[in-house]
């Protein structure tokens, strides 16, 4: 119960914070926050400080997850994730191309863009099959 009282607290610090500076913003006016950027680093470390808490709070739980739960199908499931992976970075082509701005994409780059895009439809896929094979032994019990 301590750690919820000091996380409402934390909180409702951080959101006072967060008024103060976005009246400071709007105080000085569009054209002089355009212009210059004056006032806008507060409210960008509340934002980054509420950031690296949620950050901190997600992976914190998540690891609690993982080490309380079966570790035997989590490692399956990491395992079947990183065999995707390598599986499109063998598919991908990787060949350099020519952006829009004129940059070039180097080859490294887009052999990786195509390989999140190839992990992307194969998960797309699996998930898209386990809704339709999840709804046809519903409908057939």
């Amino acid at each position: 119960m301590a750690l919820h009282k000091i996380l409402k607290i934390i909180a409702l610090l951080l959101s006072v914070a967060g008024v103060i500076f976005l009246a400071m913003i709007i105080g000085k006016g569009d054209e002089a926050v355009a212009a210059t950027g004056e006032g806008v680093d507060g409210f960008l470390y509340v934002a980054y400080i509420t950031f690296a808490i949620t950050i901190l709070f997600v992976l914190v739980f998540v690891l609690k997850g993982l080490l309380s739960g079966n570790i035997k199908n989590t490692l399956i499931s990491v395992g079947a994730f990183a065999l995707i992976v390598v599986v499109s970075y063998v598919l991908a082509d990787g060949t350099p191309m020519q952006l829009r701005e004129g940059d070039t994409l180097s080859a490294s780059g887009s052999k990786w863009v195509d390989t999140g895009l190839y992990v992307f439809y194969i998960l797309a896929v699996l998930a898209i099959g386990a809704m339709v094979v999840g709804g046809v032994k519903k409908v057939t019990k």
